[in-house]
């Protein structure tokens, strides 16, 4: 695997690249963290603004359900991200989902066009080849602070993927890039996205999203504790960010909590 090809971060350098959508969040770089979710999360009650923490190299990085976030140094683009939003916490459930939204489209603009994995992941040529962690945390005015946690693979050692255990995609020609331009191209798409979000919920996204689903109309189970607890042929998303599944009874919709899906065998 090649590492110098990647270009070292540098907090002032993206900040520079950044659109006015990202002009007020604080940029840090740190070479090796355990997961800048967790970071963030820790710092929540001190925070007055925006802040964009990425690592170089994480130790302990989280996905959803508890599992680990598996990243070789050089080979990922791993971040999160703290935002205020005005709440309620039940208007968070399609977080997430706009996520996928803002960093499917700016890939896109970067001519690697992806698809979409409800809940929170990110696909090419059906796999994986980014993740989205979202953690929330109530703040004392009714406020809620969401920590974005995102990790995109750039460069794939086979080693990885086998400690995966299942297909991982990877994007060299994003790797070829200068990692500062890339990181403000997503940091500026992902701002104007939460502040949209946070206007307007995740209703207007519904279109956006359910154009990049990668298994619209394929037989899908939803799992729970790797048990089979839902079947049906994928179907969009509705306006609350709900999975649709089509099935012999009609729609059903589907809340993401821990559950997973998979394509049917």
């Amino acid at each position: 695997m090649n590492h110098t090809a990647i270009l070292p971060l540098d907090a002032a350098a993206i900040h520079a690249g950044c659109a006015a959508s990202a002009s007020h969040i604080a940029i840090e770089v740190v070479p090796e963290t355990g997961s800048t979710n967790a970071d963030l999360l820790a710092r929540l009650p001190a925070l007055a603004a925006p802040v964009l923490r990425i690592a170089e190299r994480q130790t302990a990085g989280r996905g959803r359900a508890g599992r680990s976030w598996l990243s070789a140094p050089g080979a990922s683009l791993t971040f999160s991200l703290a935002w205020r939003f005005q709440g309620p916490l039940h208007r968070m459930a399609g977080l997430p989902l706009a996520v996928g939204v803002a960093l499917a489209e700016t890939l896109a603009t970067l001519g690697m066009p992806v698809q979409l994995k409800w809940p929170n992941d990110v696909m090419r040529d059906g796999a994986k080849l980014a993740g989205i962690l979202v953690e929330t945390q109530a703040a004392a005015d009714g406020a809620i602070w969401a920590v974005i946690g995102c990790g995109i693979n750039l460069l794939l050692p086979d080693e990885l993927e086998a400690a995966v255990g299942r297909p991982v995609a990877s994007a060299p020609w994003l790797a070829q890039m200068d990692s500062n331009v890339l990181m403000a191209k997503l940091l500026s798409r992902l701002a104007a996205v939460l502040a949209e979000f946070d206007d307007t919920g995740f209703a207007p996204f519904t279109e956006r999203w359910n154009a990049l689903q990668g298994w619209r109309g394929e037989p899908v189970n939803i799992l729970d504790h790797d048990v089979v607890v839902q079947h049906g042929c994928a179907a969009g998303v509705d306006d609350q960010g709900r999975l649709l599944l089509d099935t012999p009874a009609g729609l059903v919709a589907v809340l993401s909590g821990d559950v997973s899906l998979r394509l049917a065998q």
